[in-house]
């Protein structure tokens, strides 16, 4: 490992790649530097490539590290190394971009050497961007809602999927929500995807109503938001071993589901992950064996509709969609003003003289 004053080179794979001010404090709390950063992708490549690997990728970049700003970036650097895999997005706006696709360690290195400290990948591959071949699960609680609430949440959502044929993959988010990831054949399109995602949001709802909502506008939630709009085309979420922008450098860390009633996210960081790792592998190691069908969840869909409950509101980006609510939350609406009294039949009356 060649080490200069500002610059350490690291052989990866028979790539080297070159890491800038490793001495560079990323987390001050946590005492993780830039280099740490680097070698802990390196030491969960296997499980962080599951997650993001072959998968086009937005760039979100911490160059001061967590205390400074950051900026999200969907276009590939122009100055990359022929290695480096990219694949063409294009956009809801109908944009296009050449967005990272991490296929090997050494590009998690490179990432990480950017102060990409959270990998956030599209929901498709890169030899199919029209079609996602996951379904994500993304429960988000409101301020207030302890732990055990969003464990049951997810247990519901697992319950739920396991009806519909279909098997879910937790994770902790690595911030105060746990993703269910769940993986799909790449038959189906980011609506109809995302269709599914708001059906399953609302029957977790339906099934535990003191505890979840799916509803879009923050006044009315309570409890945990299944937030189905993960699914819309172009968003994307922190993936599997992803290290998150919180002072202990926290990992979004795959869990079996026997370990998610005892589990506390602040024991998964960067520093603890890796042993982990280490001692019992992937926990989702299996999850691209698992590839379900959406059928399912597209006739409870069907049903949801037939029953009176359309589509539900999109993030405010994205262009207005068919059968979609007005959206403005309910609070902002104005009343329907009361119908004009009829008037009166006759002749006006005689205005009086002065």
């Amino acid at each position: 490992m060649p080490k200069t004053a500002d610059a350490v080179v690291l052989e990866v794979d028979g790539h080297a790649v070159t890491v800038s001010h490793p001495d560079k404090l990323l987390f001050p709390d946590a005492g993780v530097t830039k280099l740490d950063l680097v070698q802990y992708y390196l030491a969960v490549a296997g499980g962080a490539l599951r997650g993001a690997g072959g998968r086009p990728c937005v760039l979100v970049r911490y160059p001061e590290g967590i205390g400074g700003e950051f900026f999200f970036q969907k276009r590939a650097p122009a100055q990359r190394p022929d290695w480096l895999d990219v694949s063409t997005i294009r956009f809801p706006s109908g944009r296009t971009a050449e967005e990272v696709v991490p296929c090997e360690p050494a590009a998690l290195a490179w990432l990480a050497n950017l102060g990409c400290i959270e990998l956030h990948p599209h929901p498709v591959r890169a030899g199919d961007l029209d079609h996602p071949d996951e379904l994500r699960v993304d429960l988000d609680p409101v301020p207030g809602v302890d732990w055990p609430q969003i464990r049951a949440v997810a247990a519901v959502a697992r319950e739920l999927l396991a009806e519909h044929g279909l098997v879910g993959w937790p994770k902790t988010s690595g911030s105060r929500g746990i993703h269910v990831l769940v993986r799909i054949a790449p038959r189906w399109s980011f609506d109809q995807v995302r269709r599914a995602a708001l059906a399953l949001a609302r029957e977790v709802e339906r099934r535990a109503p003191g505890l979840a909502t799916a509803a879009w506008w923050k006044e009315e939630r309570h409890g945990v938001f299944v937030d189905y709009n993960q699914n819309a085309k172009d968003r994307t979420v922190a993936s599997a071993y992803s290290v998150r922008p919180r002072p202990d450098a926290r990992v979004s860390a795959p869990l079996g589901w026997d370990e998610l009633p005892a589990c506390d996210p602040a024991d998964f960081t960067l520093k603890t992950v890796p042993a982990r790792f280490r001692s019992i592998g992937d926990p989702h190691a299996g999850i691209d064996a698992a590839a379900g069908a959406l059928d399912a969840l597209l006739e409870l869909s069907a049903r949801q509709e037939s029953a009176g409950q359309g589509d539900a509101p999109w993030p405010p980006h994205y262009r207005k969609q068919t059968g979609e609510p007005r959206r403005a939350p309910p609070s902002t609406r104005r009343a329907t003003p009361p119908p004009l009294r009829p008037r009166a039949e006759g002749p006006a009356p005689a205005r009086e003289k002065k």
